[in-house]
C-alpha cells in the first residue's frame, strides 16, 4: 500500500477541472490523479539534474502509479470565489472582462491523503517518490502551495472518496456525491490505444494540416503524454487529453458546503441564557431600525423551531406564549447590537429562564436572516452561555457591552413607557415602577437625554429611531420616546431592556462607566 499526505500549507487549492471554463467558477476535488502525476513530472523538469535522477527512473514511477484509481481521504473544504475586472484589449478599444477566480479554502493544518492500496512499491520507486514529493512545492495553480510526505501503514478504511458507481452505501444508507476525475490508463493499455488511434487517423480524410495537429499529441509513451501542453491538446481537439480515462468517483455529501464552526461542548452541559449571533452581509441594518431587526430575528427563530418541534411545542422560553402573568420576562429578549459604525454587526438572544438544551440546534440552524424590503444577511451562531457557568460566562461578558456590570447605564435604544403617561407618571415615574416590578433595584436618578452618540460621529434623536411594532391590534402607550441614563443604588448585571417593545430592542441599556 502506497499513501501521500498532502497539507496546503496557505489554506488555498486552485484547480479547475478539465473541460470547464474558469468563469464557471468550479474547483477539481479531490485533485485528479492526472494532476498529481503532472506535477511530479513537472517538478522532476524543474528542480532535478537528469544526470543524478534519470528519467528511466521517473518513467517507472509514472507508469507503477498509472492506470489504477486511487483512493482519497478528504478534509473539509470550503467552496469560495473572487471576482475582478480584468482589462482586455479588443481591437483599438480597451474593455473590462469580469473574471471569476474559484479555490478552496482549507484547514493549514489538515491533511489530503491520495492512497493506492494495492500498490506494493520497491525501495528504489519509494526514493524516487520521496526525492520529487521533497521539492514539490504547489498543486493545481502556482499559489496553491503545497507540502506533501509519504504515510506509512494508513489504513484505506479512513477514505472518505473512492471509485464507484453507486451514490448510496448499502449498508449505511449514507448518500454520497459523484464527481468525475481523470485517470491515466495504464503504460500497456496507453501504448496499445495510441497504436490504434494513430492507424485510425491515417485513414481518415482529415486535412492535412489538422491530421498533423492531432498526431502530435499521440506521443508512443505515456510519460509523454503526460507532458504535453493544455493548449495543444485542446487545438488539436480533444475532448479528453490522450491517455486519460475518466473514473466516476463518490465524494461526502456536501464536500464543498460551508461548514459551521462546531459549538464547544461546555456549552451543550450548561444552561443556555443567552446566545450571540453575528450578521454579515452588505449594508448591515442601521441601529435606527434595531426593532425591525429583532422582529424579524424572532420570526426567523420561531420558524426554525416549529420546523423542529412542531407549532404547539415550541419552547415558552422563546415564544413567550403559555407564561404565568407573573414571569417577569423571563422569556426571550431580541437585542440587536450596534458596532461603531451604527452599524448593527450582532443580535443577543436572551432569556433569564433558560433555554431547553434541544434550543441549540435551532440557534445553529439559522443560515440567513431576511429583512422585510427584501434585504438578506448572513447569520452565524458566535457564542452561547448560561450564567451557571461562571468562568465560561464572565468571558461572554467581556466580549459583549449588553451583559455587563455596573451602577450607571444608559440607553441605546429609545424607551417607550410602557402605561399611558398621567400627571406625575412619566418617564421617571414608570421607569421605577417597572424597575421595581422585575426586582431591579429603584434607580436612585433618573437623567433624560436629548440625544446619543451612534457611531461614526454621528448622534441621532428618539424620532430618528423605527419605535413600532408590526403585530396588528397592540395598544402603543407612547409613540416618542426618549433617552435615559439611570443610576442604581449598587451595581447591576445586564442585559438591561425595559418599557414598551424592550424583548425586541427597544429601550435597551448598555453599562456607563463615566464618573460624571
Amino acid at each position: 500500500m502506497l499513501a501521500v499526505a498532502c497539507r496546503f500549507t496557505a489554506g488555498r487549492f486552485h484547480a479547475t477541472p478539465w473541460g470547464r471554463h474558469v468563469n464557471e467558477a468550479d474547483v477539481e476535488w479531490p485533485p485528479s490523479p492526472w494532476r498529481f502525476l503532472r506535477a511530479l513530472i513537472a517538478t522532476w523538469h524543474r528542480k532535478h539534474d537528469p544526470g543524478e535522477f534519470p528519467e528511466a527512473r521517473l518513467e517507472v514511477l509514472v507508469n507503477a502509479l498509472s492506470g489504477v484509481a486511487p483512493v482519497y481521504r478528504l478534509p473539509d473544504a470550503v467552496h469560495a470565489h473572487t471576482r475582478h475586472y480584468m482589462p482586455v484589449r479588443e481591437g483599438r478599444a480597451d474593455k473590462s472582462v469580469l473574471v471569476f477566480d474559484a479555490f478552496l479554502r482549507i484547514d493549514p493544518d489538515e491533511e489530503l491523503i491520495i492512497a493506492w492500496p494495492d500498490l506494493d512499491p520497491d525501495l528504489e520507486l519509494l526514493g524516487s517518490l520521496d526525492a520529487l514529493m521533497r521539492d514539490l512545492n504547489f498543486f493545481g495553480r502556482a499559489e496553491s502551495w503545497i507540502e506533501c510526505r509519504r504515510l506509512e501503514g494508513w489504513n484505506p478504511e479512513d477514505a472518505n472518496c473512492r471509485p464507484g458507481n453507486l451514490a448510496v452505501n448499502p449498508a449505511t444508507g449514507e448518500t454520497s456525491e459523484p464527481v468525475r476525475l481523470i485517470v491515466p490508463r495504464s503504460a500497456a493499455d496507453y501504448a496499445q490505444w495510441q497504436q490504434q488511434t494513430v492507424g485510425d487517423l491515417r485513414l481518415e480524410k482529415l486535412a492535412k494540416q489538422k491530421r498533423l495537429s492531432v498526431l502530435a499529441t499521440l506521443p508512443e509513451r505515456l510519460i509523454d503524454a503526460l507532458r504535453l501542453e493544455t493548449g495543444d491538446i485542446q487545438r488539436a481537439g480533444w475532448s479528453l487529453a490522450p491517455g486519460a480515462t475518466e473514473v466516476l468517483y463518490q465524494r461526502p455529501q456536501g464536500a464543498l458546503g460551508v461548514r459551521r464552526r462546531r459549538v464547544p461542548e461546555w456549552h451543550r452541559t450548561s444552561r443556555i441564557t443567552t446566545a450571540r449571533f453575528a450578521l454579515a452581509g452588505r449594508p448591515l441594518p442601521r441601529v435606527e431600525d434595531t426593532v425591525r431587526v429583532a422582529e424579524r430575528m424572532r420570526a426567523a427563530l420561531m420558524s426554525r423551531a416549529k420546523r423542529r418541534f412542531g407549532e404547539s411545542d415550541i419552547p415558552a422560553q422563546l415564544s413567550g406564549h403559555g407564561l404565568p402573568p407573573d414571569n417577569r420576562h423571563a422569556h426571550a429578549f431580541f437585542l440587536p447590537e450596534g458596532n461603531d459604525k451604527g452599524r448593527i454587526d450582532h443580535v443577543i438572544v436572551h432569556a433569564e429562564a433558560g433555554f431547553p438544551q434541544e434550543m441549540l440546534k435551532v440557534f445553529e440552524d439559522l443560515p440567513i436572516l431576511r429583512g422585510q424590503d427584501g434585504s438578506q444577511w448572513q447569520v452565524a451562531l458566535e457564542s452561547v452561555g448560561g450564567r451557571e457557568d461562571e468562568r465560561h460566562w464572565q468571558a461572554i461578558q467581556s466580549a459583549i457591552p449588553a451583559l455587563g456590570h455596573a451602577a450607571v447605564w444608559v440607553t441605546r435604544t429609545p424607551y417607550l413607557h410602557p402605561w399611558h403617561a398621567k400627571k406625575g407618571f412619566g418617564y421617571v415615574e414608570q421607569i421605577r415602577r417597572e424597575c421595581r416590578e422585575r426586582g431591579l433595584p429603584i434607580p436612585t436618578q433618573v437623567d433624560l437625554l436629548p440625544e446619543i452618540p451612534v457611531g461614526s460621529g454621528r448622534s441621532c434623536r428618539p424620532v430618528q429611531f423605527h419605535r413600532f411594532r408590526t403585530k396588528r391590534g397592540l395598544t402603543q402607550p407612547d409613540t416618542h420616546g426618549a433617552f435615559v441614563r439611570l443610576t442604581f443604588p449598587q451595581p447591576i448585571s445586564g442585559p438591561l431592556a425595559l418599557g414598551f417593545g424592550c424583548h425586541y430592542g427597544l429601550g435597551l441599556f448598555a453599562p456607563s462607566h463615566d464618573s460624571e
